[in-house]
């Protein structure tokens, strides 16, 4: 039966193709008897904007904050919306062994290939494994780490951390960033990594 393999970029996933003997290439994979290689673009999926909740919050105003989703949620990104439909439709139409997390491994490659198989609709944890290495990918160390998958569950923490931090960033972004602009009359940006 065939595994998916999802990385984080098309170079990966190219990588993951010559060490695996994987050569089609169709539209957004690689394609072989036991591997589909498949790519994300960074992150494919990204938290709604406040007026995707309420269209009444596209407008600033001081009595709409704090902006506390009961639920946050994700939409696909509409510049990498391909990609992301081709990963979609991989999880939908074909039955796979083992989908195989080979995104970076960190904190953020979880969340991208975490975001992208939820979102996708597939949330079987019992066929995810992940990949993991730290070393370049050379044919070699491909082989050898994919022998050593671990069950996704292992890194359940380490998700749970890139997704808070992902919404505990947009929370502090998006209304810090409202309150100041319509309290100053200007555009005041605040986030994490624009100090």
């Amino acid at each position: 039966m065939t595994d998916l393999i999802l990385t984080e970029k098309f170079s990966v996933a190219s990588d993951f193709a010559k060490a695996l003997g994987v050569k089609t290439k169709g539209k957004g994979y690689f394609e072989s008897n036991a591997y589909i290689i498949t790519w994300a673009v960074g992150h494919l999926v990204e938290l709604y904007a406040p007026d995707d909740y309420d269209k009444n919050l596209k407008k600033w105003k001081i009595e709409t904050l704090p902006l506390i989703p009961e639920q946050f949620k994700y939409k696909p990104i509409k510049k990498t919306y391909r990609q992301f439909k081709t990963i979609k439709n991989l999880l939908t139409q074909k039955s796979f062994a083992r989908v195989i997390i080979a995104t970076d491994a960190g904190r953020e490659g979880e969340v991208i290939a975490r975001t992208i198989l939820f979102e996708s609709g597939f949330l079987d944890k019992n066929r995810i494994w992940r990949f993991w290495t730290s070393q370049a990918l050379v044919p070699d160390v491909v082989r050898n780490s994919m022998k050593q998958l671990k069950p996704v569950t292992d890194y359940d923490r380490l998700w749970r951390a890139g997704y808070y931090r992902q919404v505990s960033d947009w929370m502090i972004g998006m209304n810090c960033t409202r309150v100041l602009t319509v309290r100053l009359k200007d555009l005041f940006s605040v986030g994490r990594v624009q100090t």
